[in-house]
C-alpha cells in the first residue's frame, strides 16, 4: 500500500475517505488510535493508505476535492 495523504483534519479525511469508496478505491486510515491517544494535539497524523495500483487515480481525486498531497 502506498501513503495518498497525511492529515490531522478528520472532516478531509472522512470526506476523503467515503469518495474513495464511491470510486471503489480500497483505502484504509492508519494512525487513527495513536492520534486519539497522544491527545489530538497534532503530534501524529492520520494517513490514508491505497493499493499502488490506485494511486493514480486516488491522486487524482484529491486534486479534484481541491486537496494535494502534505509531504
Amino acid at each position: 500500500m502506498k501513503e495518498l495523504i497525511r492529515s490531522n483534519d478528520p472532516v478531509l479525511l472522512s470526506y476523503l475517505m467515503s469518495v474513495l469508496e464511491e470510486e471503489n478505491i480500497e483505502a484504509i486510515l492508519l494512525d487513527e488510535h495513536t492520534s486519539v491517544l497522544e491527545g489530538s494535539i497534532g503530534a501524529i497524523q492520520r494517513r490514508v493508505m491505497v493499493l499502488a495500483e490506485d494511486l493514480a487515480r486516488a491522486k487524482q481525486i484529491l486534486a479534484d476535492i481541491g486537496e494535494g498531497p502534505e509531504e
